[in-house]
């Protein structure tokens, strides 16, 4: 484990690597922005890719039935929840998920429920679709961010109401919901009878000794009304891969689904299977300790940032700080620390102005620059 996490601790030169990340600001500028770690891969993903680049041969292929077991035992043995073969759909990406399940279960006109701030594709999809977008604010309480839920409910009671986009672990702002939250939120699923569509790509990054509970697995009628979407791709670093899939237990749910993403949504590619069956397969010891080295991350931030003005409630998942610089009172807060040599996210971005979210998944001395250079601007 030691010596895992020092690896951690290597600084990569992603500059000549194509890297969205690192080419959309000038060198005198840290990217802090985009959901991607600086992190090498885990070695039995890079050995297993090696492996099958060598076999020479990549033409058309299908999901590989070790990807299918990967994914039901990690699944198992991490949340508890079993899941049939037939209930897998997959996907080269997660977004894709979420503007295909807007247009297949609901029409031009219906509202789509969605708390936020939150990761903008979430509320994307619903307004390039035509739908409406009801947007519930998520609260501070007890030093977490949670939706309101009276306004929850009043959103949800709207005769035009026929979706909730969730986000769990939330993305800004790391919060994990509770099984008590998840079960308030079906319940107004259950009420109101809406498809809750549950973007769960980060519930492998949760960093506090607290359980992921995957919506569907709450009881029949969750799984019944649902579609959760999950990825290895955040967790172990291999976005650019291309590979996700959405859980379906409801048949005829997963054939509307299927229908509507037939011809537009291509397979996905095969290095992304290779990838995620050696990730759920023989990552798990790269897996904790890059937990460790990620929770060692947000808790140095955190206590650099407690004393200046800027606020951060606790991340509890994720490698993303939802941070709220209103006290400094900028006028343009991206601007101010992009000065400063800071790119970060624009809270405009999520929902919410005010704020700044920072990808903390770096080399502590990357991470240490970045602080010290938005202390300093600061001051």
């Amino acid at each position: 484990m030691d010596t895992l996490l020092a690896s951690f601790d290597m600084v990569i030169d992603r500059s000549g690597m194509s890297s969205d990340k690192w080419s959309k600001y000038p060198e005198n500028i840290i990217p802090m922005w985009i959901a991607d770690m600086d992190f090498d891969a885990p070695d039995c993903i890079k050995e297993a890719l090696s492996q099958r680049i060598n076999e020479g041969v990549f033409g058309y292929t299908h999901t590989p039935k070790a990807l299918v077991s990967a994914i039901q035992n990690h699944l198992t043995s991490h949340y508890g929840w079993s899941i049939s073969s037939a209930s897998l759909s997959h996907l080269p990406g997660l977004v894709c998920a979420l503007y295909i399940s807007v247009r297949a279960f609901s029409n031009e006109g219906d509202s789509v429920v969605v708390p936020g701030p939150v990761y903008f594709h979430l509320t994307k999809a619903p307004i390039l679709a035509q739908r409406e977008l009801t947007s519930v604010d998520m609260v501070e309480e007890n030093g977490r961010w949670v939706p309101d839920m009276a306004a929850f409910e009043q959103a949800c009671a709207k005769p035009n109401s026929k979706m909730i986009l969730l986000c769990n672990p939330h993305n800004p702002g790391g919060t994990v919901y509770t099984k008590d939250e998840l079960l308030s939120i079906h319940a107004l699923a259950e009420k109101y009878d809406l498809i809750v569509v549950s973007d769960e790509i980060h519930c492998d990054l949760i960093l506090d000794d607290l359980p992921h509970v995957p919506f569907a697995s709450l009881n029949a009628d969750a799984a019944n009304r649902s579609i959760t979407l999950m990825a290895p791709s955040k967790t172990f670093n291999v976005a650019g891969l291309g590979y996700a899939f959405a859980v379906i237990e409801n048949a005829k749910v997963r054939q509307r689904f299927n229908n509507e993403k037939a011809g537009l949504v291509p397979s996905p590619n095969m290095l992304g299977y290779t990838a995620a069956i050696a990730a759920y397969e023989g990552g798990q010891e790269w897996h904790q300790a890059m937990l460790k080295y990620l929770a060692t991350n947000r808790d140095l931030l955190a206590d650099r940032l407690a004393a200046t003005p800027i606020k951060m409630l606790h991340i509890e998942a994720t490698y993303l700080a939802w941070l709220d610089v209103s006290a400094l009172k900028l006028e343009n807060p991206h601007k101010f620390f992009l000065d400063a040599g800071v790119g970060m996210s624009c809270g405009s971005e999520f929902g919410n102005p005010d704020f700044l979210r920072l990808n903390f998944g770096c080399p502590k001395v990357t991470l240490e620059e970045v602080i010290s250079r938005m202390e300093k601007a600061i001051q």
